[in-house]
């Protein structure tokens, strides 16, 4: 049963509720469907693809942190030729709902190439186009780091898709605000922020990093914080939707994310820790909507601002 006062538009495209798995730790969605009904969700992130497969980063990959964890996956797929002839048909059999597509790219023809073969599958109702990942050499946060090389990226793919493409943004920066206006301005349909912090671990006993990739993406609560301000920051210098990422474990902090002006909530490293995270903060939405007097997560957009 779909309760109207969770839905929210993100793009053109209405969805159930605002709550989105995030890439990376949401797998290709089958996986997750084994243990409940995936359709709950307003929609998913899948994981990030590439134009070529890749195997990532060398083990050990994942260090645990007070309140949250570092990873250092290396955008691990099967290349988007697999995604698309493997892992689509398989998600189209448990998911009946559009659902997001996660792009990452180490050259800007390799992100064109990419996005336009992804476009074309009728699942697909978003592009999220990482320029964000801080666990890649030569490509990935390298374009999201700089506005000019950030909107190229978006130029390009905008150039060559139908659909409404997601740019996801690193909190690696000096000044996102910048960047974001800038992928607005080179056409992007929507902004998704923040992808992980960069951070490391050393390990006592070995005397040498806990991640063979020495750094990896920091994330969980710990970091909820600094999403929220960097949301509040760019929705108020933007037009375009935001997506709020980053920590994000509750209903609770689905509701405070969409006051800073998130139009939907991706939830990532809490889906590692608990599997049935996602579902619980959906089931958990309406009662804490009636304990702050919310009729509809709509009303509440950016109410913060205000």
């Amino acid at each position: 049963m779909v309760d109207n006062r969770l839905k929210v538009n993100l793009c053109g495209i209405d969805i159930d509720n605002p709550v989105i798995p995030a890439s990376g730790t949401f797998g290709f969605g089958y996986e997750f469907a084994e243990i409940y009904d995936i359709n709950c969700l307003g929609t998913f992130s899948f994981k990030g693809t590439t134009k070529d497969p890749r195997f990532g980063n060398p083990t050990p990959r994942i260090a645990e942190c007070s309140s949250g964890l570092l990873n250092a996956v290396g955008l691990q797929n099967p290349g988007v030729e697999k995604v698309i002839s493997e892992e689509l048909p398989k998600l189209r059999e448990c998911f009946h709902k559009p659902v997001v597509a996660n792009i990452s790219g180490f050259a800007v023809d390799e992100y064109v190439y990419t996005c336009q073969k992804i476009d074309k599958e009728d699942q697909v109702g978003w592009l999220e186009v990482n320029i964000s990942c801080p666990n890649v050499h030569g490509g990935g946060m390298s374009f999201g780091t700089d506005p000019e090389a950030a909107a190229s990226v978006v130029r390009a793919v905008k150039a060559v898709t139908t659909k409404p493409v997601i740019i996801k943004l690193t909190p690696n920066v000096t000044d996102i605000v910048a960047i974001a206006k800038a992928c607005e301005e080179a056409g992007a349909d929507a902004i998704s922020l923040i992808n992980t912090m960069l951070g490391m671990r050393i390990d006592l006993a070995k005397k040498a990093p806990l991640i063979a990739n020495t750094t990896g993406g920091f994330s969980g609560p710990a970091v909820f914080p600094v999403a929220v301000r960097m949301v509040y920051q760019v929705s108020q210098a933007v037009n375009i939707p935001v997506i709020g990422i980053g920590g994000v474990s509750t209903a609770e902090d689905v509701i405070e994310m969409m006051m800073a002006g998130a139009t939907a909530v991706e939830v990532g490293a809490a889906n590692l820790v608990n599997p049935f995270a996602c579902k619980e903060i959906i089931d958990n939405l309406p009662a804490v909507m009636d304990k702050y007097g919310i009729e509809k997560l709509s009303d509440i957009v950016g109410i913060a601002h205000k």
